[in-house]
């Protein structure tokens, strides 16, 4: 049950990530860094699909996907539309993944060590769920903020 509610979660916000980046009226406004915000719009996308695509489809659901972490924060300009079809390459990664996590897995170690060995899969997907909506928030203060 907590994985269907987690998934429904990283769907949720996910989905309104999708909703930030198109919300934009300029798009080259996705990119902008202003002094005291330390990330564009743009860069915390790259980001969050990167962070999801490595920690729960190549971990978790053996994807294959490999991540590029340094260039999710150099990375500039890449096209709104691409930034939403990564978006929803992510979505679809999660229903995958998630559908097949058992309750048992989700009661064992997370498979890597992240923060702290021991940590449950359960514990870890959480994080993973909290760090989405996190930098969510950053997107849409972002585009409210500069996006004018």
């Amino acid at each position: 049950m907590l994985q269907e509610v987690l998934k429904r979660l990283i769907k949720r916000d996910l989905a309104k990530l999708k909703e930030e980046i198109d919300a934009y009226q300029t798009e080259s406004n996705i990119w902008i860094v202003a002094d005291g915000i330390a990330n564009s719009a743009g860069n915390l996308c790259l980001h969050l699909v990167g962070n999801l695509n490595h920690f729960v489809g190549t971990v978790l659901g053996d994807t294959g996907y490999v991540r590029q972490r340094d260039l999710e924060f150099s990375l500039k300009d890449i096209p709104r539309a691409e930034l939403i079809e990564k978006i929803e390459g992510t979505i679809a990664v999660i229903d995958q993944t998630m559908d097949k996590i058992t309750d048992k897995q989700l009661a064992s170690e997370y498979p890597i060590t992240v923060f702290t060995k021991g940590d449950t899969t359960a514990y870890f997907l959480s994080h993973l769920a909290t760090h989405l909506g996190y930098h969510l928030g950053q997107v849409n203060y972002h585009r409210r903020l500069l996006d004018k």
